[in-house]
């Protein structure tokens, strides 16, 4: 069994450059602007899995991180995925043809990971900082993950992670999914919401603390975004684990995540934009 994150804290307490131990089984690695997660005890080179693959030509760095933690001949049992944008699955074909591991994902999120869909271009034009402006030029471009692309269990089983459950969390993506365990209730949310000002550079910069809706230049449905921040509430997560932003935990996240899911419309539903839709 895991720690007790009521008495893990901090949480930022193991700390190796851009890898940070959140749990005793949870490591987070930040590359560049995004976080991915390796889950699973230490040392134990078989026994664990990654969520999400950061941004591309990172393989490198991810790779590094797992031969440090888990040790030279690693191999995950599994590779999943909260969603297919470009930071989130940036390294994806090299490490599934690197470990020959099946990768998972939602199965409304499949045509942008088997090369048959293109993601909306970013709203340049929605409310927001810099960031924002410049998501047009963002890669929207999907991904060819066959042959290792599958689905997830429709159970709501994880592959390679018996404790957890995945949860479908529409809004930022159709097929976004966040991942939940319930025996320490640990939440790894990807982008349903975020603990950093996605939109703004200053803050993605500084990494200020601050719990928000998912960012808000890649996210074509705002109904659905509110509803899925929602449910997650809902399961009173001890800690949670973004995309965007540090790990936050107990009198760090409960309020700010409850009142999010209370006004999410004021809060993270930008006044303009192209996806806005009515409040």
């Amino acid at each position: 069994m895991p720690q007790d994150p009521l008495n893990a804290m901090p949480l930022t307490s193991k700390e190796s450059g851009n890898a940070r131990e959140i749990l005793p089984d949870v490591l987070g690695l930040t590359v560049q602007i995004v976080n991915l997660y390796m889950v699973g005890a230490p040392n134990d080179p078989e026994n664990w899995v990654l969520v999400d693959a950061g941004m591309p030509d990172t393989e490198k760095k991810i790779l590094e991180t797992v031969h440090k933690r888990f040790g030279d001949s690693a191999k995950p049992r599994a590779i999943l995925l909260t969603h297919g944008h470009f930071d989130h699955v940036g390294a994806v074909i090299e490490l599934a043809e690197h470990w020959k591991v099946p990768v998972y994902a939602h199965p409304l999120e499949m045509p942008y990971l088997t090369g048959d869909k293109h993601y909306p271009k970013g709203d340049d034009k929605v409310e927001g900082g810099l960031v924002a402006k410049l998501s047009r030029y963002f890669p929207t471009r999907p991904v060819d993950l066959r042959p290792y692309i599958q689905a997830l269990p429709h159970d709501g089983r994880v592959p390679g992670l018996p404790d957890w459950q995945w949860l479908h969390t529409p809004g930022h993506t159709p097929g976004h999914v966040s991942f939940f365990r319930e025996a320490d209730r640990t939440l790894i949310a990807g982008d349903a919401f975020v603990t950093v000002r996605q939109d703004e550079l200053y803050q993605v910069l500084t990494q200020r603390k601050e719990i928000s809706g998912p960012p808000r230049y890649f996210t074509p449905d705002w109904d659905a975004a509110r509803e899925s921040v929602r449910r997650l509430a809902a399961l009173k997560p001890r800690v949670a684990m973004t995309g965007h932003g540090l790990a936050l935990a107990n009198e760090e996240l409960t309020p700010g995540l409850e009142h999010l899911a209370q006004h999410f419309d004021e809060i993270a539903r930008p006044d303009y934009g192209k996806s806005v839709g009515n409040r």
